[in-house]
């Protein structure tokens, strides 16, 4: 999450906007479709979203490569899970190709059998589409599924689709963790704990 926000600021900075407080929560688990369309109406903004997008593409190539890294207790976590033959999705409101090349770049793609989008099924979280996607092409009802979630919205989105849901921390949710606890089936400070 932490990159978005760079991103954020350097996007707004080129354009001579301070990023707005309450930005963050605002646009938290949007697609990334509905975040250009956001950001083009909010700040009144001449290029298109698919312009919008494609700089944002560009600017999160380098933080992707080089400066993202896996929460603690990722690589456990799946082995665990794999080991269990415990079929395992993700559902996230970032785009498919940087999700995939995060995941080759520390090799866990191959323990995903889905990935989807918030653009793919058109609306990003609170909505639970992401997460029903994904449930349905692992072939399983709503509530066999256990999410993982470090924001608010992922976390709502997850409890609309009626699944079980344990919040992970973050550094950018943080200051939500309350809130966050209250509709999480379980707070964990690391994935170390489930691992």
């Amino acid at each position: 999450m932490w990159v978005w926000y760079k991103i954020d600021v350097e996007f707004l900075k080129k354009r001579n906007i301070k990023l707005p407080d309450d930005l963050q929560r605002e646009i938290e688990g949007m697609s990334f479709t509905e975040t250009a369309d956001y950001f083009k109406k909010r700040f009144q903004l001449v290029e298109s979203i698919e312009e919008i997008k494609a700089e944002w593409d560009e600017m999160t190539f380098k933080y992707y490569k080089e400066e993202i890294f896996l929460k603690e207790g990722v690589e456990e976590l799946l082995n665990f899970l794999k080991s269990k033959n415990i079929k395992i999705g993700m559902g996230t409101s970032n785009v498919r190709e940087r999700t995939i090349e995060i995941l080759q770049k520390y090799n866990i793609l191959d323990y995903f059998e889905t990935i989807r989008t918030s653009c793919e099924v058109g609306k990003g979280k609170p909505h639970p589409d992401v997460f029903l996607m994904a449930a349905k092409d692992m072939k399983l009802n709503p509530e066999e599924c256990l999410v993982f979630e470090d924001t608010y919205a992922g976390v709502l989105a997850a409890k609309r689709a009626g699944m079980k849901v344990f919040a992970v921390a973050d550094d950018l949710s943080l200051p939500y963790k309350g809130e966050i606890s209250e509709i999480a089936d379980k707070y964990i400070d690391s994935l170390v704990e489930i691992a």
